[in-house]
């Protein structure tokens, strides 16, 4: 592409405090991969100072990013003050996780979207008169906006206007760090970018070839496309590429993940809205040393590990890129190989950010995207565990009427350690309660088995007799399976509720 972004490495301004306090971890320790990531990421700082006013771009080919200083504007439809005020906060924090700072806002109520503008014609004055007073560069609007919308508004503002989608996946280009994440974004990115790729002047409406271009000499004499067209093709050839390269990549995790399944250890998938605190939870069950970072999107590559629960079985947990209202479609289709994690799990670890004002609104934005995967891939649903996490955050009549609303789940901090002991015990129950019991007799040559049963499975009893070893015990279904000749006697495998 022929805009790319502008970057200098700089100090981390904000780090002011103790650099121990700050990373977690001293010049003596060993830095874990999630706090290098953080360092590098901390210390990469987009350049202030460069102007996106329309009046001085002569080309795009490619809308990519470079925000700045900007206001936000939203349109209230339905619901609440308060679901419209969460709503601008998520907002306001998905801006300033781009790298934007957030110099005011307003909200416009309607029944409905305008079709021009999306905010109307007078508001749209409102707006030009609000970007000049604080010398706002770029304008977010909280929805998706149609291409005419998009061309409308930027006529009348005079400034760089984006929706929502295109600011989540500038965040996700920011954020992704492995290859298939990076072609993840970049088919996403060209998917939105498509239908909304023009230029202003003559730059992008240059014609050559044909008899339009008969009478113009060398040069002009071709195949009659403008150069638009052409870059729609490029675009399209490189979109039909990515499609190759991540399912090629898809083909590798499948096989990993076929692998697992048949290892037998349980798979648990942490899924949630984003900054819930997945990568947190997952650090305090494992020691992953996974990236932590207050904000939108820290994560996007799943990452697997593998742990031990309080009675010794192995449990693997692959902590997923999260989810927030009204994921692009772009994103969920691009990232469908990546939410396919959650196909194979065992056990869903749903992490709800408990110090949000609207923990429903999150849990169902989640669900609503894991029913459209799972709808997808035919596959049923896994169980689902509610944690409710950042219960360090809140007042003690916040976590009581939490409690109340939700009472089958497990409440947290991974930040604290709290809870954390319950949620393993809970865990252990769920996962104990999807083996069987089985009476088996093992030859003596069959040794290999025993060993199995012992280190995948709980043994109840067990003795020696003349022809093998005579064991009970409870083991995961696959093992049940392949102890099925040597079932007792009068015996068969039992379900264990």
């Amino acid at each position: 592409m022929s805009k790319q972004e502008t970057y200098e490495f700089t100090p981390a301004e904000e780090n002011t405090g103790d650099a121990e306090a700050e990373t977690g971890w001293s010049e003596s320790a060993s830095p874990t991969v999630g706090e290098m990531q953080l360092d590098e990421r901390a210390a990469l700082r987009r350049t202030a100072g460069l102007s996106t006013e329309l009046e001085d771009v002569t080309e795009v080919e490619y809308r990519q990013l470079r925000l700045e200083r900007v206001v936000l504007v939203g349109v209230w439809t339905e619901g609440s003050t308060a679901q419209v005020d969460a709503r601008m906060a998520e907002l306001a924090a998905l801006a300033e996780t781009a790298g934007s700072e957030v110099l005011d806002s307003l909200i416009q109520r309607r029944d409905k979207p305008d079709k021009a503008t999306y905010i109307g014609s007078g508001k749209t004055e409102e707006l030009r008169a609000m970007v000049l007073e604080t010398g706002a560069d770029t304008v977010i609007l909280d929805g998706e906006l149609s291409p005419a919308q998009l061309t409308a508004l930027e006529k009348i503002v005079k400034v760089k206007v984006i929706d929502r989608t295109a600011l989540i996946l500038d965040i996700f280009a920011q954020h992704a760090t492995s290859r298939e994440g990076k072609a993840q974004v970049a088919l996403a990115q060209m998917q939105y970018m498509m239908p909304r790729l023009r230029g202003w002047g003559e730059s992008m409406s240059r014609q050559a070839g044909g008899r339009a271009g008969a009478n113009g000499g060398v040069g002009t004499r071709g195949p009659g496309e403008t150069k638009i067209e052409t870059d729609r093709q490029r675009i399209r050839e490189r979109m039909a590429k990515l499609r190759r390269e991540i399912r090629e990549m898809k083909t590798s995790r499948d096989t990993k993940r076929a692998r697992r399944v048949e290892s037998g250890v349980p798979q648990v998938a942490i899924v949630g809205y984003t900054n819930a605190g997945k990568s947190s939870l997952m650090n305090a069950l494992t020691g992953a040393g996974l990236l932590v970072q207050d904000a939108l999107f820290a994560t996007l590559d799943p990452t697997t590990r593998r742990a031990a629960l309080e009675d010794g079985r192995e449990v693997v947990f692959t902590d997923t890129v999260g989810f927030v209202r009204h994921l692009p479609t772009q994103l969920v289709e691009a990232f469908r190989s990546t939410l396919e994690e959650v196909t194979g799990a065992d056990l869903l670890l749903h992490v709800v950010d408990g110090s949000d004002p609207l923990p429903d609104g999150q849990i169902k934005a989640v669900r609503e995207v894991i029913a459209d995967v799972l709808r997808d891939t035919k596959t049923p649903a896994p169980r689902e565990l509610l944690v409710v996490n950042k219960i360090d955050a809140l007042a003690p009549m916040e976590l009581t009427e939490l409690r109340g609303w939700l009472p089958d789940a497990v409440f947290v901090s991974a930040q604290t350690g709290e809870g954390i002991e319950t949620l393993r015990a809970q865990l252990a129950n769920i996962l104990g309660g999807l083996d069987v019991e089985v009476s088996v007799l093992l030859p003596y040559t069959r040794g290999d088995l025993l060993a199995r049963i012992h280190a995948d499975g709980r043994i109840i009893s067990s003795e020696h007799v003349e022809s093998g070893t005579r064991v009970r015990a409870r083991v995961p279904q696959f093992l049940a399976a392949v102890l099925t000749e040597f079932v007792s006697a009068g015996t068969e495998p039992v379900e264990i509720d």
